[in-house]
């Protein structure tokens, strides 16, 4: 997959193509299924599959401090879009200027004049534009003008519920991380690198990663998870218990992600890694003294591997072994 920084960057003698528009954080199940049928139209019409999304995230320019949870890194969401089929990735820079560009020069400068667009592929819910003023019939009608023509893509659900990337990170924030994996199509996903704590796990025998995030990163709820630790370069996951809080038995305050390895015996300190959350265990809980939190501890261990127990610690193929990146 090629991988672009802005329109203007396809090269000269660029041919037709299929073109889909968005955002496509998570890369969830709606997002496949259009993102796979604008694939599916490439191969069928012999050209390109182009998907364009932003960066930043659009609602952080148009309304600054309103930026999203980010369900997926941009290393990350490249890589699910790329294991899709696409030929290019265009990340266009969402700047206040190209925030103000009118829905028709839009459509003019970057479908046609840069991607040559022969099919554009959209939800039913596509916006566009300066302000949004956009919408599928006006694309439908500017399609007609320039030569290209629309299909869209239908809104896919799951028990009565339409998924979105609003809709996953609600789920993700109440902690639910098995509906937020029904609508991803996979375990949500948690990247950051490991920092020093305060080594309290290892007095009490679990040691743990203190997995710094970026500042937007999609944190679950506050509570015990049981998780999958992806490292770089390994094929071989490992099983972890997962507490998201502020450890409260310790009177902190700062609000940690700290992941315990079963059956590991090494230094993480400064890898970048990834969790894969899996199921959610129990709340936080604060506690009078040591043991009775080392025999609960010990307790969500057992209840981890009894969580991961199907398919537990799983070899990953070798073209999605996890690549991650370092913090910016």
């Amino acid at each position: 997959m090629q991988r672009w920084r802005g329109y203007d960057a396809a090269p000269g003698g660029w041919g037709r193509s299929v073109v889909t528009i968005g955002v496509f954080d998570g890369v969830h199940k709606g997002h496949q299924a259009t993102i796979g049928h604008a694939v599916t139209r490439a191969r069928e019409l012999g050209v390109q599959s182009v998907v364009v999304t932003f960066d930043p995230h659009p609602a952080e320019v148009v309304r600054p401090g309103s930026h999203p949870a980010v369900l997926t890194e941009p290393a990350r969401k490249a890589e699910l879009i790329e294991a899709l089929g696409v030929d290019v990735l265009c990340v266009v820079p969402f700047t206040p200027e190209f925030s103000r560009l009118p829905a028709e020069a839009f459509v003019h400068d970057v479908l046609v004049e840069h991607l040559h667009a022969a099919l554009v592929v959209v939800g039913d819910n596509f916006r566009f534009g300066h302000r949004a003023a956009g919408d599928v019939a006006l694309l439908e009608r500017l399609g007609r003008t320039f030569g290209f023509a629309v299909e869209g893509a239908p809104l896919v659900a799951g028990s009565g519920t339409v998924f979105s990337s609003t809709y996953i990170r609600s789920c993700v924030d109440a902690g639910d991380v098995t509906a937020a994996a029904a609508a991803l199509g996979r375990p949500h996903r948690l990247e950051g690198v490991v920092v020093r704590g305060d080594q309290r796990g290892r007095e009490l025998g679990f040691p743990t990663a203190n997995l710094r995030c970026r500042r937007y990163a999609a944190i679950p709820a506050d509570g015990i998870y049981a998780a999958r630790m992806v490292r770089r370069g390994q094929r071989r996951t490992l099983a972890a218990a997962v507490s998201i809080g502020t450890n409260p038995t310790f009177s902190g305050r700062e609000r940690r992600v700290e992941a315990y390895a079963l059956d590991f015996d090494g230094d993480l300190y400064g890898e970048w890694l990834a969790l894969d959350f899996v199921a959610h265990l129990r709340g936080q809980i604060r506690f009078d003294s040591i043991e009775p939190l080392v025999a609960q501890i010990t307790e969500d261990v057992e209840r981890t591997r009894q969580a991961l127990a199907r398919g537990a610690c799983p070899e990953v193929p070798d073209e999605v072994v996890y690549r991650g990146e370092d913090v910016g």
